[in-house]
């Protein structure tokens, strides 16, 4: 059976177990063993600092550049209905960690309530999640937003808090992880993300296997440049709206 890879917290216990070991060993071993250690610490730290880093700026100016666009978007959708231009949702996090998440409202007041009703009809047959194309439930205004993912941008709010990372695995619902295996539960080992790779792959034509195992390549293969990579893709997958209902 193949070995599942290692989290950054299970790296960590190794480490601390082979200093343990190596500590009884050679002085020559022991230092050799220090400074591979604390190289590794280095670089990993470094690279979340980063990755911080770019997270809080790009979130700064970002909210800033589309605070217009906020203002018009939540005044169409107050018009529509009179109802709230903001959904809030619980997600879930780093580690199982739940946390508020907002996004623009694309649907119709009762929502949820309809939900129960349809959920037979899901785009993702005897899956974990729910998607549905052409879902009466969601507004006029909500389609445009939902096409070009304008109603995802308040969750920058989210990065600038460290409750997100502009990339990562997308934040489930606290139902979707009751139904998850312990394999699915890998996706909670890093910070959730505003996109992820599957998000840049397909969107809601993505089924939930396939996006559990392109959230593990990317937590396993993860770098800066990875994620540069991803934000580029991000720009024409949003453009085209492909998987996005």
């Amino acid at each position: 059976m193949e070995k599942a890879p290692k989290t950054d917290h299970q790296r960590s216990e190794l480490i601390e177990e082979l200093c343990g070991l190596y500590g009884k060993g050679t002085l020559r071993m022991r230092l050799r063993f220090l400074r591979k250690k604390y190289a590794w610490l280095a670089i990993t730290g470094s690279a979340r600092i980063i990755k911080r880093g770019v997270d809080i700026t790009a979130a700064l100016v970002a909210l800033s550049l589309l605070s217009p666009l906020f203002l018009l978007v939540g005044a169409g959708i107050k018009l529509t209905d009179g109802g709230p231009a903001l959904y809030w949702q619980r997600r879930v996090g780093k580690w199982g960690k739940e946390f508020p998440f907002p996004k623009f409202r694309s649907m119709v007041m009762n929502a949820e309530a309809i939900k129960d009703e349809i959920l037979e009809q899901s785009h993702h047959k005897e899956s974990v999640t729910f998607k549905m194309k052409k879902d009466p439930r969601v507004t006029g205004i909500g389609r445009v937003i939902r096409k070009l993912s304008i109603d995802e941008l308040p969750q920058l709010w989210c990065v600038l808090k460290g409750e997100m990372s502009l990339v990562g695995p997308r934040p489930p619902l606290p139902r979707e992880v009751d139904l998850y295996t312990l394999a699915d539960r890998r996706r909670l080992d890093i910070t959730p993300g505003l996109t992820s790779i599957w998000a840049v792959s397909g969107r809601g034509d993505i089924p939930f296997d396939k996006q559990v195992e392109l959230d593990l390549q990317y937590i396993e293969s993860r770098s800066l440049k990875t994620d540069l990579k991803i934000l580029l893709k991000t720009i024409p997958a949003v453009l085209f709206g492909r998987g996005a209902y």
